[in-house]
């Protein structure tokens, strides 16, 4: 079908029993030539050993990238911008908590959420002293089900915080959410402008989605889902859409670029299917190649450097 934009052959899966990112339909295969290589020299043979175990080990340390002073130069930085710099929260959670009290500039309570801070004033957040940091660290995990995308829970319940317990000492926070039994890429980090730019609608951020439906999922519902749907909070529509597996029209793969809350499961739900599982398979160009199930590892430099560059 024209229509289906996603690969319509099966692939194999990874050895971490993870299904790779939809491929569309139109891209090439790679070839694998047949003809053999010509022989190396031992010289060549070592140096690519040596490359292989330094770009191995560069994707494994943590990446802390340098910033210049948060400040810029300037006098004076909004409240919630220096509570993102501090690696609180990210500065809309950070207007939640200012409103509400939590946050202290100069021994005073300070819930105007436009207040600016200068580079001598205290502000301290639950009684602790925050300022800026000044080390960012990114944090790609591969979250599995019964998980709360939170810092913590009231109820006791498991969230991503205990997955990456040991990643870093630094307090990062999720960028965005998603659902406990939804599973998938999640970005957590300590860089509030990053975190806010990847969460604004103008940026349009790329996600794909492998959704598994209680039911075959029909051609007329593949071409509204297509056009568009109307739901409580206005319309959705997703980018591209098509069946990844072309013997079972139960799994649907979606790109979306809008992020409202439960999004996916709700568009499906409009047409009549339950969602049995869904699984968040690429984020901003960010993949789960070589990243199983709860297991989590930081950015590279290249990596950041492409979230920053998101036009």
């Amino acid at each position: 079908m024209k229509e289906k934009p996603f690969a319509n052959k099966k692939t194999k899966r990874a050895e971490s029993g993870e299904k790779p990112a939809f491929r569309k339909r139109n891209s090439a295969p790679t070839s694998v030539s047949k003809k053999s290589a010509a022989p190396r020299t031992a010289k060549k043979t070592v140096e690519k050993t040596i490359n292989k175990k330094v770009e191995k080990k560069s994707t494994k340390q943590v990446v802390r990238i340098e910033e210049q002073d948060a400040f810029q130069d300037k006098d004076s930085m909004r409240l919630n911008r220096y509570l993102a710099h501090a690696g609180v929260a990210a500065r809309r959670k950070a207007d939640v908590l200012i409103a509400s009290g939590h946050v202290t500039v100069n021994g005073e309570v300070m819930k105007e959420m436009g207040h600016r801070v200068k580079p001598t004033d205290v502000v301290k957040f639950q009684g602790k002293i925050v300022k800026p940091k000044t080390n960012f660290v990114y944090i790609l995990l591969n979250k599995p089900k019964d998980h709360i995308t939170t810092s913590n829970d009231e109820k006791g319940r498991k969230t991503v915080m205990q997955l990456i317990a040991e990643a870093t000492e630094e307090r990062v926070f999720p960028v965005g959410r998603l659902d406990r039994n939804t599973t998938g890429l999640l970005l957590l980090t300590n860089d509030g402008d990053l975190a806010q730019k990847l969460a604004h609608p103008s940026f349009e951020v790329k996600k794909i989605y492998h959704v598994v439906l209680d039911k075959p999922f029909t051609k007329a519902h593949f071409d509204e889902l297509k056009k568009g749907v109307k739901l409580e909070d206005g319309e959705a529509k997703v980018n591209d859409i098509g069946f990844p597996n072309p013997d079972d029209s139960k799994e649907v793969g979606v790109e979306i670029h809008i992020g409202k809350n439960r999004i996916v499961r709700r568009m499906f739900e409009h047409l009549g299917y339950h969602v049995e599982a869904l699984d968040r398979v690429m984020y901003a160009g960010l993949t789960k190649k070589d990243l199983p199930r709860k297991r989590w590892r930081m950015l590279t430099p290249i990596e950041v450097m492409q979230l920053r560059n998101l036009k």
